[in-house]
């Protein structure tokens, strides 16, 4: 006998989980703002699709239980030791996440920069900042999150 799905599935849920593929990234910050009452954060499609999917199913299907919650906040501080820096990099500091790939064409070059835990690479070569890295492309001082068209980082100025 065949055991039953703890999970049943909603072929809505699904279709709409699927169509995020499709859409445009305006649509996905549109959806974001309608699912998370929210500006959307200046990260990557693939980080938005994610994040809508889960939010989607966490909408229908209930979220994490404070239990789990309080222990992935118990093992977070375990791995950064208590260093107040690292948390504040692990709580979101409206910086990329670690992995997030930032992509620029300055004079018809293609430029990728990916995000590091702590600061960031390009050409192989890894950088505190991303106006350091503004720099290393262009030759001149420019503010980094300008240049990758990213707004402010939370707490700046």
């Amino acid at each position: 006998m065949p055991m039953p799905d703890p999970y049943p599935h909603d072929p809505s849920i699904i279709a709409d989980i699927a169509a995020l593929r499709t859409m445009t990234i305006v649509a996905l910050k549109a959806r974001w703002r309608e699912l998370f009452l929210a500006e959307p954060p200046p990260f990557n499609r693939r980080f938005l699709e994610s994040r809508l999917a889960y939010r989607i199913q966490e909408l229908v299907y209930g979220g994490l239980k404070p239990q789990t919650l309080k222990r992935l906040e118990a093992l977070g501080e375990q791995l950064d030791g208590g260093n107040r820096a690292r948390s504040k990099l692990r709580a979101g500091t409206g910086r990329p996440v670690a992995g997030t790939r930032l992509i620029r064409e300055w004079r018809g070059i293609e430029e990728t920069v990916t995000v590091l835990a702590e600061g960031y690479e390009w050409q192989g070569r890894p950088y505190l900042s991303l106006s350091a890295v503004a720099r290393a492309i262009t030759g001149t001082r420019w503010n980094g999150w300008t240049f990758f068209g990213l707004k402010s980082p939370a707490g700046a100025r």
